[in-house]
């Protein structure tokens, strides 16, 4: 039985780049969301520090993770970041992740 993937995290980049990098993520994650597999992809960014935004990823399994990462529109999105300034990158992979209901 595959196993569910999380990917969390941020990216700490130049505040005066947060709207550059907020269209780059939107237009990611439309692309990312129609993927085979990805079951949840959100960026967002923090309310308060405008030089971070967070990373929300659910993958099927990994098959549906290594996809994505070969993807053009990833390609795209990381060419781009290129130019936000990004000083800081924290992602963590959770491998066989079970959901259990909070609310």
């Amino acid at each position: 039985m595959p196993d569910t993937i999380l990917v969390t995290g941020f990216l700490r980049l130049d505040p005066s780049h947060r709207d550059a990098a907020v269209s780059a993520a939107t237009t990611l994650m439309a692309a990312c969301r129609a993927e085979d597999g990805v079951e949840r992809y959100d960026y967002s960014a923090d309310l308060e520090d405008t030089g971070v935004i967070y990373i929300n990823e659910q993958y099927r399994d990994q098959a549906a993770m290594d996809a994505h990462m070969a993807s053009p529109a990833l390609a795209t999105f990381m060419a781009e970041a290129g130019g936000f300034g990004i000083s800081e990158v924290s992602l963590t992979k959770w491998d066989g992740a079970t959901a259990s209901k909070l609310m």
